[in-house]
């Protein structure tokens, strides 16, 4: 064996044991932002399932709101689970992040709905808007979700999301949400979870 093939396949496990130890970082910080984003989608779904201050719109607009808030934490819950059942993939990690936080954000609108448009409940969702927009940026195809800066700005935006939904009273700071259920799985739809 000569020397520079000997070199190449010493140093080949080492390289796939750094992309894989990358990888695995990557994932430590989309798992962390689509778990966010997913509780602050049940938050929302169980701030309107109890009502909020006694406030009860029409029946038939609230079961609207109701069934919207129930599909979008679904949905950010089913994300989740593709991502913790997946193997560490940044660029589809951080695709299923921006989709917990893409669902995140229909809850919040669901949630302003809720509150009747209070100042605190309209910051709140615009907050969850622009968690959702950084986590697209943060996954699009040029950053494949291992651009560091982008990542950075979506764990910002996310932790403002969550303090604006503490502000709105959607949630309380270390509360513990009760989980919302997947629902039916489609094994075409968790797939395209990834995308």
């Amino acid at each position: 064996m000569s020397e520079q093939n000997h070199d190449q396949e010493v140093g080949m496990p080492a390289e796939g044991a750094e992309h894989q130890e990358s990888a695995d970082t990557f994932r430590a910080s989309h798992m962390a932002r689509a778990q966010s984003a997913a509780s602050r989608a049940a938050a929302v779904f169980h701030h309107i399932e109890l009502g909020a201050d006694g406030q009860r719109p029409d029946e038939a607009a609230r079961a609207e709101v109701l069934f919207k808030a129930t599909h979008a934490a679904r949905v950010s819950v089913q994300a989740l689970a593709v991502l913790s059942e997946s193997r560490p993939n940044p660029a589809a990690d951080s695709r299923c992040a921006r989709n917990a936080a893409a669902a995140a954000s229909q809850a919040a609108q669901m949630g302003q709905l809720h509150d009747d448009g209070s100042e605190l409940s309209a910051a709140a969702s615009k907050a969850a808007l622009k968690a959702a927009q950084a986590a697209g940026v943060a996954a699009a195809a040029g950053a494949l979700g291992e651009n560091e800066t982008l990542n950075a700005e979506a764990d910002a935006a996310e932790q403002a999301a969550v303090a604006a939904a503490e502000a709105a009273g959607w949630m309380r700071p270390g509360e513990q949400i009760p989980p919302v259920a997947t629902g039916t799985r489609s094994a075409d739809v968790m797939a395209m979870m990834h995308f």
